[in-house]
């Protein structure tokens, strides 16, 4: 009986950590300092319509803050240029609402998984099972860092189709396709989407093998 537990204990950490390192990259990237290092890489592309850098971290903030606050969607159509006109049109706008709702649950889904792993991880200690949870993080490391290679490759062979691939899963139609006038184009370019997926990538695989290995010698 506690030898089945032991068995279910490790599964169940193992399989809550791929979730928990990948959205712990992704809420990294929510932050003004990724603005403010991705727009200064070597090779970012210019705006071919005229934005500066300044521009692009003026109005690119608080449409990252807009994602991870609990205003309404006002914050960003209240937004205008120096000449009166609004930075967002309603089709923009409109997708800007649905990408914070995936967001926010995506966020409350993170919460709760990491909560589960904090209240199995101190019943593991109290308990007789601190071994086992720690063989779940160890395994949870490597299940993480497996998932993010097969991601790699995906991304690798054709970025496009995985940029499609992935905005089908939680926007419908062409929703999410603009203008490369548009400022969420200009704001956030293909460059910026491809550097924000080898971030979380990267990221997430480093903090996988460190869990696999760093763990080996605690962990069955």
């Amino acid at each position: 009986m506690m030898k089945n537990f032991s068995r279910v204990l490790t599964l169940l950490v193992a399989l809550l950590v791929p979730l928990a390192i990948i959205m712990l990259a992704v809420r990294l990237l929510l932050t003004p300092v990724f603005l403010q290092v991705e727009y200064r890489m070597p090779g970012f592309p210019d705006d071919a319509y005229g934005f500066s850098m300044q521009d692009r971290l003026q109005w690119a903030r608080p449409s990252v803050e807009y994602l991870v606050n609990t205003a309404g969607i006002e914050y960003l159509g209240d937004l205008k240029f120096s000449n009166g006109t609004p930075i967002y049109n309603e089709r923009e706008l409109s997708h800007m609402h649905d990408v914070k709702d995936v967001v926010q649950k995506l966020l409350l889904i993170w919460y709760v998984d990491l909560c589960i792993l904090l209240a199995l991880g101190l019943l593991a200690w109290k308990g007789d099972g601190w071994v086992e949870y720690l063989a779940g993080l160890k395994w949870g490391g490597f299940l993480t860092s497996g998932l993010l290679v097969f991601l790699a490759v995906f991304a690798s062979i054709s970025f496009w189709q995985f940029f499609a691939w992935f905005h089908s899963l939680f926007f419908s139609g062409d929703t999410w396709l603009f203008e490369f006038t548009d400022t969420l184009i200009r704001l956030f370019p293909i460059r910026f989407w491809q550097d924000a997926v080898i971030a979380i990538v990267g990221f997430s695989m480093v903090a996988g093998l460190v869990l696999g290995f760093g763990l080996k010698r605690d962990a069955k």
